[in-house]
């Protein structure tokens, strides 16, 4: 589909969680998320060196900030060169397509539960700088191999693999680096300045990689993301933090941790349904997802170009999305908004494959369903993304993301293979008419659990003790 101030103050809780929600959107990217904004009893040690005022006086930070500005805007044009790439000139067939996009979030599902415990002893800049190289490193052979003549698709399935690792260890890593960068004051300051950067490359990354991959074609335009990747491992370098290294005696065996945190969220009773739907959420719609390059560059007949616009413009409903959040919550209480805008993404995903029935008007249909997707699925994870920040404990918050995300994410690669086996047997249409209803039941989760009863979700005191009870309206 992270940490937040209390959610009477909406607003702020906006800014606080914008990137971790688009981090668990049914249609993940692959651009870094920042969801460090944590509640300020929560927080990491205030920064010595940090400005009092605006952080547009923060050099520091102006530097880390334009260097992630740089890589989101990069990683849109690859989300939407590797498939025209595969499509269109290794003449990828479903089961193919299904393997790539498996491969390019598998590291969830192989690595994501032991990145969270080694992070928690890490030093996040220097993996997130490390993971920057990496990627970069793998993205570069992909116009040298195309140059050479030797690409083919596993050279291809096998590079998205690495870049997916490396994605894993980077995303895990940026959500908790702004508290070490800023004062608690500023973080959400912080947070809504990284975000505005990624909503921006939402909305104009994938309309440029559009252009870009007509003018030099996909495997060049890959290359421009790798540079992207080599700004921000240099604006990383000069970035100075102020995180602690976690105490030894802190520190058990990464098994036992890896438990911790599993425990954690499957315990806390409102969270599992969330990840229930979540979950199911981006299993059919990574069974849609997966295929849809081929729906829309060979079924419908779409240029790249066409493909571009119609995510650019998309994007526009998340930006829309996060302004609105604050003021749907108010209207209608926090634990409504979840099956509120869990019904609306689960309902508008039939949308897609009943464009194929109206050729004539499908481009528009499919930018107001990608429109009212993003809008909806920014309110339902700004909104769980915000109680889940809330109530976790600082030296869990890795351990806690990680455990999502292997759930949440770890479900895509077996979705993207299933959808290239059903590809092949079924075709690519009826596939996608499987992944549409099965994320509408997705929302069964929230939509008949406790939330309608709620105004205002739990805080960390009383969330697993009154999970199944009714709190009064306030």
């Amino acid at each position: 589909m992270s940490q937040s101030p209390h959610p009477s103050d909406p607003a702020a809780v906006d800014e606080g969680v914008l990137a971790e929600a688009r981090a668990e959107a049914s249609v993940p990217s692959s651009a870094s998320r920042a969801d460090a904004g944590v509640e300020a009893d929560h927080a990491g040690p205030t920064p010595a060196a940090a400005p009092v005022g605006s952080l547009w006086r923060d050099r520091n930070f102006l530097t880390m900030w334009s260097g992630q500005t740089l890589s989101q805007f990069g990683a849109q044009v690859t989300e939407l060169a590797v498939p025209v790439l595969a499509v269109l000139l290794l003449n990828a067939t479903e089961w193919q397509v299904g393997v790539l996009n498996a491969a390019n979030v598998a590291a969830f599902l192989l690595v994501g539960l032991p990145a969270g415990a080694w992070i928690d002893r890490m030093r996040k800049r220097h993996v997130m700088i490390a993971a920057d190289l990496v990627r970069a490193a793998a993205l570069a052979l992909v116009p040298l191999l195309w140059m050479l003549g030797m690409l083919q698709m596993w050279h291809l399935v096998a590079i998205m693999a690495v870049v997916g690792i490396a994605t894993v260890f980077f995303d895990v890593s940026y959500q908790s680096i702004v508290p070490s960068l800023v004062r608690p004051n500023q973080i959400a300051e912080a947070n809504g300045k990284l975000q505005s950067s990624y909503e921006l490359a939402n909305i104009a990354g994938p309309g440029f990689g559009g252009w870009l991959v007509g003018l030099i074609t996909a495997p060049l335009a890959v290359l421009a993301t790798a540079g992207t990747y080599v700004v921000s491992a240099v604006a990383l370098l000069f970035t100075r933090d102020h995180e602690p290294p976690r105490a030894i005696e802190d520190r058990g065996p990464i098994l036992r941790e890896i438990w911790e945190g599993l425990h954690f969220v499957f315990t806390e009773k409102l969270l599992r349904r969330i990840v229930g739907t979540t979950g199911t959420s981006n299993f059919f719609s990574t069974v849609s997802g997966t295929l849809l390059p081929l729906f829309l560059l060979r079924d419908l007949g779409f240029t790249p170009v066409s493909l571009g616009l119609i995510f650019s413009l998309g994007a526009v409903g998340g930006l829309l999305g996060a302004m609105a959040t604050p003021h749907i919550v108010r209207w209608i209480g926090e634990a409504r908004a979840i099956p509120v805008s869990a019904l609306g993404f689960s309902i508008i995903g039939l949308v897609v494959p009943l464009a194929a029935a109206v050729p004539a008007i499908a481009f528009p249909l499919l930018v107001a369903q990608a429109f009212v997707m993003s809008f909806t699925v920014l309110l339902y994870n700004i909104t769980q993304v915000t109680f889940r920040q809330r109530i976790t404990p600082m030296r869990l918050l890795g351990r806690m993301n990680a455990s999502v995300r292997f759930v949440v994410w770890g479900v895509m690669p077996i979705a993207a293979l299933l959808a290239g086996l059903l590809g092949t047997w079924l075709g690519v249409l009826p596939t996608m008419w499987i992944g549409a209803i099965g994320q509408l039941l997705s929302a069964a989760f929230v939509v008949f659990g406790p939330f309608w009863a709620m105004r205002e979700l739990p805080d960390v005191h009383t969330s697993a003790a009154s999970a199944d009870e009714t709190p009064p309206e306030k």
